[in-house]
C-alpha cells in the first residue's frame, strides 16, 4: 500500500528536483546528466577486501548523484528508479565490455550490443529490517530498471534476486570501514535452487553504491559458492577516483564513440601534462 501511494503521489503532488531542489520537476536535466558524469569507469575502495570483483561506477557518489540516490533509497522517490537504472545500465555495459578487468572498455556503438553474452544482474540484498523501514527494496528496483534499459539496447539480460541474508546483520550505512566486512562475513547465501541458474549464466553484481566494497565482496563469494561466475560488479555511485585510477580506465560512458586506442592516447597526454612533459 505504501509503495502504491508513493507511485501515485509522485505523479500528482508538486515536486522538487531530488538533486538540486529546482521546482516542478522530480529530476532536472542538469542533475539527470550528473548521473552519467564523468562516465562509467572502474573504481576501487581505499582498501579492497578479499574477493572483490572489478567494480564499475556510473558516477561519483557526491553532490547531485548522492542526493538523488538518497531520495530514491531513503525517501521513497520511486520515480527516480528509471534514470538511476539507466545510469546503472551504463556501468554494467562498460564492465562487461571491459571484460570485468582494468582495461579500457569497448565503446562500440549500440548496434553491436547484441554481441554481448546473456547476463544475470544479481542485486546485493539489503537487510529485511532496512527494506521494511524504507517500504521498498531500492537495489532490486534499480536492477530491474537497468535490465529493462539494457534489453532496449538488444541485450539478453535478466534480473535474479537470488541472494539472501542467512543471519541478521546491521545496516551497513551505520558502520565504519573496519566493521563492515565482519558484519557481512558469511552472512550472504544463494537461495535454494539458484545454483542451476547461476551456473548457466554469468553474473554481474549490482548495487546502488560502493564505499568499502564489503557488500560486493560478500555477494561475490555467495554466488561463487553456489557454482556461479561473477564477471564484474556495477554501481551507480562510486568513490572519487584517484588520478592513477582515472588514467587507467578512461572514465567512458557506454554511448561515447571514442575508440579505446584514443582513450589510451588521451590518458597518456593528461599524464604527461601533469608532470610538465607535454
Amino acid at each position: 500500500m505504501r509503495e502504491w501511494w508513493r507511485e501515485i503521489s509522485g505523479l500528482v503532488l508538486p515536486a522538487e528536483c531530488a538533486g538540486c531542489g529546482a521546482p516542478r520537476t522530480g529530476l532536472c536535466e542538469e542533475c539527470g546528466a550528473a548521473l552519467h558524469d564523468p562516465g562509467a569507469r572502474q573504481v576501487w575502495p581505499d582498501a579492497p577486501p578479499d574477493g572483490l570483483p572489478a567494480v564499475w561506477a556510473a558516477t561519483v557518489y557526491a553532490d547531485q548523484p548522492r542526493a538523488v540516490l538518497l531520495a530514491h533509497k531513503e525517501r521513497g522517490a520511486l520515480g527516480l528508479a528509471r534514470p538511476l537504472g539507466e545510469a546503472l545500465a551504463g556501468a554494467v555495459y562498460a564492465a562487461v565490455r571491459g571484460g570485468g578487468g582494468g582495461g579500457a572498455p569497448d565503446t562500440s556503438p549500440r548496434e553491436s550490443a547484441p554481441t554481448l553474452p546473456p547476463l544475470l544482474l544479481v542485486p546485493v540484498p539489503s537487510s529485511r529490517r532496512a527494506v521494511a523501514a524504507r517500504g521498498h527494496d531500492a537495489t532490486r528496483r534499480l536492477a530491474l530498471a537497468a535490465a529493462a534499459d539494457l534489453r532496449r539496447d538488444g541485450l539478453s539480460v535478466r534480473t535474479a534476486a537470488v541472494l539472501r541474508q542467512r543471519r541478521a546483520v546491521a545496516d551497513q550505512s551505520g558502520l565504519g570501514a573496519r566493521d563492515r566486512p565482519a558484519n557481512l562475513s558469511g552472512a550472504l547465501v544463494a537461495v535454494r535452487g539458484a545454483g542451476r541458474l547461476l551456473g548457466s549464466t554469468p553474473a554481474v553484481l549490482v548495487d546502488d553504491l560502493m564505499t568499502t566494497g564489503a557488500s560486493l565482496a560478500a555477494a561475490a563469494r555467495a554466488v561463487e559458492e553456489a557454482g556461479g561466475r561473477v564477471l564484474a560488479a556495477a554501481v551507480v555511485g562510486g568513490p572519487v577516483p584517484l588520478r592513477h585510477s582515472a588514467g587507467r580506465t578512461g572514465g567512458v560512458h557506454r554511448r561515447d564513440r571514442e575508440t579505446p586506442l584514443r582513450q589510451v592516447e588521451r590518458a597518456a597526454e593528461r599524464e604527461a601534462e601533469s608532470y610538465g612533459q607535454a
